[in-house]
């Protein structure tokens, strides 16, 4: 059993230490709406500071850079009662920068963002993208398997930040495509249901074809990964590419599409909505 501070109980953060506490950890948490702490039913801060006094591990899953670094290095941060032996892990999906800078302050830090969305937190099956020291990963390897399906370790501070940014780009490009196949397959009057089992069965297979083509033809987009958040990811990405010299001209594309979601009043629903700028 490890004594460990959760802080940001959102619809990722909530379900997370709840698992943590599930597993037989201590757990106290902290969320700036003091009451989506208190409905997790734990043991509640009044500041990241007071969470993290005594812990031996500082789990963190806010919104943004902003966020992170007020709860981290700001007024009543974690970072400023923090034991120096334990380890800090965060599972916000935020800028490589930040992530660095977090590493430079402390020993034992873990950039750590997740993909499986709500789904994947509720379920205890996330998949774990860890940047940060082997020394770091092996302290909150114990922590993380509460919640995890797969943990991997791909490189130093920043790389899981970075690999995060891949996860999104991709995820971009393939719901792009899903979009356009669905209204095209609309379009030719095909059965929906036939195309998609043909389709599924071969190499256009995918997680976001499988899961949404269903959804997408019946105008449900309330899957829980809002727009606001995927452009968010997008915008990261598109500005770690200015620093490295990659090109995403696709990323860059469909990161315009999803505004154009957003001027619809899409902002909120999930990124399979990005259909719905296609005439059906």
């Amino acid at each position: 059993m490890m004594k460990i501070a959760f802080i940001g109980t959102g619809v990722m953060g909530a379900p997370m230490a709840k698992h943590l506490a599930a597993a037989g950890h201590d757990v106290t948490v902290y969320n700036r709406t003091r009451a989506k702490a208190e409905a997790t039913g734990l043991a509640v801060a009044d500041t990241p500071a007071a969470a993290a006094r005594g812990a031996e591990a500082v789990v963190t899953c806010v919104g943004n850079d902003a966020d992170l670094e007020q709860v981290t290095l700001g007024t009543d941060g974690a970072f400023a009662t923090m034991r120096e032996d334990a380890v800090f892990v965060d599972h916000t999906t935020v800028s490589a920068d930040i992530a660095r800078r977090l590493a430079a302050a402390r020993a034992l830090v873990l950039d750590a963002p997740v993909s499986g969305g709500q789904a994947g937190a509720e379920s205890g099956k996330l998949s774990i993208m860890c940047g940060g020291s082997a020394a770091a990963l092996a302290k909150a390897h114990p922590v993380m398997q509460a919640y995890a399906a797969r943990i991997v370790h791909v490189g130093e501070a920043g790389a899981g930040q970075q690999t995060k940014m891949v996860n999104q780009i991709c995820i971009a490009g393939v719901l792009q495509g899903v979009a356009e196949g669905l209204r095209f397959a609309q379009k030719s009057g095909l059965d929906l249901d036939k195309v998609l089992e043909a389709v599924s069965g071969g190499a256009a297979q995918s997680w976001q074809m499988v899961n949404r083509w269903p959804t997408m033809a019946e105008d449900r987009f309330d899957f829980g990964f809002a727009i606001d958040w995927m452009r968010k990811d997008l915008g990261l990405a598109l500005a770690e590419a200015q620093v490295n010299g990659a090109v995403l001209p696709m990323t860059a594309l469909v990161d315009q599409f999803y505004a154009e979601v957003q001027a619809m009043g899409g902002a909120r629903q999930d990124t399979s909505a990005l259909v719905r700028r296609l005439p059906g």
